[in-house]
């Protein structure tokens, strides 16, 4: 950074965040100034750094070594190679965590469902529910409930998943025995996919198993549990509400519920939201949907920051 003019340093500190300004100032301060040999090493090694993770990119982790291995070496080439996966975490899983999840699904489909079930435990909850949807119900449902059941993983099994990850990540994953899935991971990955989904999935865990879809139901929270919110945590969270998304998540709410919201808006918001609803035309049913789960996003992000408090419903109140 010292070695470039003020503009452009001036440009990659605005891509940075504010823990890594203050980490990069508090460096600089106290740097009593570098040799012109050393800023050509570092910019050296930045440019090396940069071209391994453009090789990857282009042609994956084998093709970046052999073209850096002509370029630069190969013990050279070695070193850039163990100090580019140091940064980016590049494992059988850190690899997936980046990977489209269509294609993703697609490699995955062909796979034992606990195999599926360990891989998706690893993700993202985001990525973990975009896989799902591409999956068929029949082999989603299988998936979610070996995940909800997924505890100390053997590994044995671990290898095998060790196996499936070489094809696609080109690296090893620990044997050791991991934690993993759970029904509040399940739970997670539910709140982030479609009502209908969900829905059908809980369904389908029910059947299985009775106890373990009312432990999933307790630990999510579903637009029509804003019913069970109390009402200073329901004007916090129309706070932070998009108004068109309220009044389309509302379009096929039960009465019940439009009451609890309208009751917690002042007589001029009440008036607005009931014109918006009363003139709102045909909307497609995933627009709907897509606007529950966005306000279901919002109610988890202020219970998780400690802005509101949602109890949702006991075991003994859920409908499956």
């Amino acid at each position: 950074m010292m070695s470039l003019d003020v503009e452009t340093a001036t440009k990659m500190m605005r891509g940075l965040t504010q823990e890594e300004i203050e980490a990069l100032t508090i460096e600089i301060t106290n740097m009593r100034g570098a040799h012109s040999n050393q800023l050509d090493e570092v910019n050296e090694e930045f440019h090396n750094l940069i071209k391994a993770q453009e090789y990857m990119i282009q042609g994956g982790i084998e093709q970046a070594r052999k073209l850096l291995e002509s370029s630069l070496g190969p013990q050279k080439a070695k070193d850039v190679m163990e100090k580019v996966k140091s940064m980016t975490n590049i494992t059988g899983f850190g690899m997936l965590k980046k990977a489209d999840p269509q294609q993703l699904a697609g490699f995955l489909h062909k796979e034992h469902p606990q195999t599926i079930a360990l891989v998706l435990s690893n993700l993202t909850m985001e990525q973990t529910a975009k896989v799902l949807n591409e999956l068929t119900d029949e082999l989603r449902n299988e998936v979610v409930v070996r995940m909800a059941t997924l505890g100390k993983v053997s590994p044995a099994l671990v290898s095998e998943i060790e196996e499936v990850l070489t094809n696609v990540a080109e690296a090893e994953i620990s044997q050791n025995m991991s934690t993993l899935g759970g029904t509040k991971s399940v739970a997670n990955v539910l709140n982030k996919i479609n009502s209908v989904t969900a829905k059908s999935i809980l369904e389908y865990v029910e059947h299985k198993d009775g106890a373990l879809a009312m432990e999933i139901k307790r630990l999510m929270f579903l637009f029509e549990d804003l019913l069970y919110v109390d009402d200073r945590s329901i004007q916090r969270i129309l706070r932070e509400v998009d108004k068109k998304d309220l009044a389309m998540s509302l379009k096929v709410a039960d009465d019940a519920l439009k009451e609890k919201i309208l009751k917690n808006m002042s007589e001029r918001a009440q008036e607005m939201l009931r014109e918006e609803l009363q003139f709102m035309g045909p909307v497609r049913l995933k627009e709907v949907e897509a606007a529950q789960t966005r306000i279901v996003l919002i109610v988890k992000q202020l219970e998780e920051s400690n802005e509101i408090i949602v109890a949702g419903r006991g075991v003994e109140d859920v409908v499956v």
